[in-house]
């Protein structure tokens, strides 16, 4: 076995133990001060009560990345465990109230729970950041060789922006009958296969596999619609089956009812946090405090989706889309507020109660996006199979300016994977992104100013039809 996975073995154990640890403490003196029928202090309430504990604590940390030490960003996979003990803390005021049978403690337990979880994530901090730096120090980074196609993408930067795990020391085109290839290979740990033509990736593919040397290469739109296949053994040959019908019945029923209670339950919940946002934004410029945009949603259709507005009034009054960069002077004082923390997302729960968007789904795009994505890329309609989302798989693993192509891929990982389970998940996962700044950064000087040249062809195109 592979030393690194062993490192990150006893990490998630040492981890794990000490969460639990810290939770049979303060849940133990509670029911020792508290104990008034003698039988909440037997092995088997304890016992229950920690194992419960427990397991929230594995799936939490192995659904959010929290295992993953050296994997990901240091602070995304901190992020990670941080949201895995505030959800883990926040259910245990309710099973500990179960299990004592004692309502009552509401107050009780919350007030111990959150002082569990403020010393749980600073312990949180000390320790993964420590196991982090070593892991760094003891494992250097992969050393790379990419071997490219003629297509010219920034995957490389992409890569390269880790010099803690990896490090391209060569780039390569591929070689006319891949002669040579195989010393070139040999003398690297990995191999990065960059948008090769079909024939030409799947004998890297195949050489690696042979050379025992782990390869990276990106998924054609293909490769994504054929890991959501079905495997059949119903002959003598692996025969796989994609279905390619979207969301089966029941699941799209149950979605539905999902989006219901979850979109009416926050309306509730965070309705003092609407009339705050809503006064703020009402106080600064006396302007409107909603925004609609014109968005795209399941099957192509057309609807107008709702925001609060944290740019001025009229930031786009020449009538054409204008992204927000990183230090956009249109941004309101609010809207540094709520843009970085997606409050500014939350009037979309109306839109999922009646019915236009779902909690989790493809963020849907701008009418005018959507026409320029689909003339580039024909596929991209393929988002539209199910609702758009409040938040989706590109938002979480992807960023607020990342391409329309590899958006379309995330998103079409979604759809053809779809489970309640990678709602659930992508849920989780977005209250982690809060914490990582990655995730929500603008779009850059250099983009924008590519974006602006993208945006004048079009209209020098628009106007040479009229």
């Amino acid at each position: 076995m592979n030393i690194k996975y062993i490192y990150r073995g006893l990490c998630g154990i040492l981890l794990t133990v000490l969460y639990c640890a810290s939770f049979f403490m303060v849940w133990y003196t509670f029911v020792r001060d508290h104990n008034q029928t003698g039988q909440l202090l037997g092995y088997g309430n304890l016992g229950m009560s920690t194992g419960i504990y427990l397991v929230m604590i594995f799936l939490l940390m192995r659904s959010l990345g929290g295992y993953q030490i050296g994997v990901h960003r240091m602070m995304r996979t901190i992020a990670g465990q941080i949201v895995t003990l505030l959800i883990a803390d926040f259910v245990e005021i309710f099973i500990s109230m179960a299990i004592t049978g004692q309502f009552r403690f509401f107050f009780a337990f919350s007030g111990r729970y959150l002082g569990l979880f403020i010393a749980q994530s600073a312990l949180t901090l000390l320790m993964s950041t420590g196991m982090i730096i070593m892991y760094q120090r003891v494992f250097p980074s992969l050393k790379m060789v990419e071997i490219c196609g003629n297509f010219q993408n920034t995957l490389y930067e992409k890569i390269e922006s880790r010099p803690d795990k990896y490090d391209i020391e060569e780039k390569i085109q591929y070689p006319e009958n891949g002669e040579g290839l195989e010393e070139e290979i040999a003398k690297y740990d990995a191999v990065v296969v960059n948008d090769l033509p079909s024939e030409e990736k799947n004998k890297v593919l195949k050489l690696c596999f042979e050379m025992d040397k782990r390869v990276y290469f990106t998924p054609k739109l293909s490769d994504i619609i054929v890991r959501g296949a079905e495997e059949l053994n119903i002959f003598d040959t692996p025969l796989y089956l994609c279905r390619n019908m979207g969301i089966p019945l029941w699941e799209r029923i149950l979605k539905r009812a999902f989006d219901i209670l979850l979109s009416a339950v926050l309306l509730v919940l965070l309705s003092p946090v609407f009339l705050g946002v809503m006064i703020a934004i009402k106080i600064e410029d006396g302007g409107p405090v909603f925004y609609k945009q014109e968005r795209v949603t399941l099957n192509g259709r057309k609807f107008w989706i709702l925001k609060f507005r944290s740019m001025v009034v009229n930031a786009e009054d020449d009538g054409h889309p204008h992204p927000a960069g990183e230090h956009d002077p249109r941004i309101t004082k609010v809207g540094h507020f709520i843009r970085p923390c997606r409050m500014d997302e939350l009037p979309q729960l109306l839109n999922i109660l009646k019915g236009e968007m779902s909690v989790v789904g493809p963020r849907p795009e701008r009418v005018e996006n959507v026409e320029e994505y689909t003339r580039e890329i024909p596929e991209f309609s393929f988002r539209h199979k199910v609702r758009g989302g409040l938040t989706g798989y590109a938002q979480v693993y992807g960023k607020y300016n990342t391409k329309a192509l590899d958006k379309l891929k995330m998103d079409l990982t979604y759809i053809t994977n779809y489970s309640p389970l990678l709602d659930l998940q992508i849920i989780f996962e977005t209250l982690k992104i809060l914490f990582v700044k990655e995730s929500t950064e603008g779009f850059s000087e250099k983009q924008l100013e590519h974006m602006r040249q993208v945006e004048l062809l079009q209209q020098l195109r628009e106007e040479h039809k009229r």
